[in-house]
């Protein structure tokens, strides 16, 4: 492997062809059931918690599953938590006992789902979090600097691991950066990120890295659980959310309040109209399986994008988005609209498109829409049935005379 840096330009390119990927969160705490927070919510100390390690020997985890389930739902990545802020690792890692390898299960979960994700043809992301809940210094950093220079010793022993022993990553996915008492602009700092993130680049030069360990890197990764927080051209960007409410990432036993397939679409939708990523959780259960409600839902985004993917896949900003009508998306001199709120007389009105629209295409059906043209520069699509041909989001692909150009916004001047 050749330990130059490719630029950005470079790096990046998978990543806004992709468009979707899925995190996985799993661990101790899907025994609970309560979500990956319970240590901390119900205040467990470190030695009970410690003791669902004994339990944790989960037979039907089934590494290649996971992967075809992703490939199903049209997802181009995944990423996997190789630790949560639990301390407790799916690795084996040579700088900490509470590991998969070394308590029930004996089982290098990472290794089992690189292998898988690499064989399904997805790119391959690793989460990390730095903090751990076990080290009293996260909590008190003044009165036990010891601990939590102990913590910050074993996270780059850890990511080094990681980077090390598993070949090629496509992607590393920080969480946990914060640090009871400090400020922002000091938690790099703490964690020695500038160093830890050279180790990274050296030992894996086209790696691409998120920017929740206290620096920059190359995405913007939010989790807003149900809100798209659209970025600004220029960088690569990804919101990421649950499945289910924000009560947990990680395994819920009774989570009713899950995201409908068209809530989810139009998730990635938006996601992809601003030209960013969608990065959807699971939370399996203890034994390695994924719950029907979730198995359902991917499968479900993954027979729309197999109709529409062409909108979404590396796709760039329209500029005649109409957000009460839905999303539009661009490739060169096609405009994809996707309407959220079909229009019950079944013609659809866009205002602002300068360009000649040679054709209008429902994209799932192949039913082509008559095209005339208005004052203001308004373009009318005609003909369109007055129910949506898909039931989650409808599609229409505009082919134009050239780029995209918006303009005539109303009123028109004299």
């Amino acid at each position: 492997m050749s330990s130059e840096i490719p630029p950005y330009e470079e790096r990046i390119k998978w990543f806004h062809q992709a468009r979707f990927g899925i995190i996985v969160h799993w661990g101790l705490y899907s025994i609970p059931g309560r979500g990956e927070w319970v240590m901390k919510n119900e205040r467990i100390p470190a030695d009970e918690y410690a003791q669902l390690a004994k339990k944790f020997n989960p037979k039907k985890f089934d590494a290649d599953e996971w992967a075809e389930l992703a490939k199903e739902a049209g997802a181009k990545y995944m990423v996997f938590t190789t630790r949560h802020h639990d301390g407790f690792c799916l690795y084996d890692s040579k700088v900490s006992d509470f590991t998969s390898v070394k308590t029930a299960a004996k089982r290098d979960f990472v290794a089992e789902y690189v292998k898988a994700v690499r064989k399904a043809g997805l790119k391959v992301g690793l989460y990390y979090s730095l903090l751990d809940w076990r080290f009293p210094g996260f909590f008190d950093l003044k009165s036990k600097p010891d601990s939590a220079k102990a913590m910050v010793a074993q996270a780059q022993a850890q990511i080094e691991e990681l980077m090390t022993h598993y070949g090629k990553i496509d992607y590393f996915w920080y969480d946990g950066s914060w640090i009871p008492g400090l400020q922002k602009d000091e938690i790099a700092e703490f964690w020695e990120t500038k160093g830890i993130n050279a180790m990274v680049r050296k030992l894996q030069p086209h790696i691409l890295i998120n920017n929740r360990s206290g620096s920059p890197e190359d995405i913007d990764s939010y989790t807003p659980a149900s809100k798209i927080n659209e970025k600004e051209p220029g960088r690569g960007w990804e919101t990421s959310m649950p499945i289910g409410d924000r009560g947990g990432w990680g395994y819920l036993h009774n989570n009713p309040n899950m995201k409908s397939v068209t809530q989810l679409i139009q998730h990635l939708v938006e996601a992809a109209a601003g030209e960013g990523n969608c990065l959807l959780n699971i939370g399996p259960k203890p034994d390695g399986t994924v719950r029907k409600e979730e198995v359902d839902r991917l499968r479900a985004i993954g027979k729309w994008l197999s109709a529409n993917g062409e909108s979404i896949y590396g796709s760039e900003r329209s500029p005649f988005d109409r957000k009460m009508l839905g999303r539009t998306t661009a490739k060169g001199n096609i405009v994809y609209a996707h309407v959220f709120h079909w229009p019950k007389q079944g013609e659809i009105t866009f205002p602002s498109i300068m360009n000649k629209v040679k054709s209008a295409t429902v994209l799932s059906t192949g039913q082509q829409a008559r095209i005339e043209t208005g004052s203001s520069c308004r373009t009318f699509l005609k003909d369109l049935p007055k129910i949506p041909p898909d039931p989650h989001v409808t599609v229409i692909k505009m082919v134009l005379d050239g780029k995209p150009e918006a303009g005539c916004w109303w009123p028109s001047t004299p």
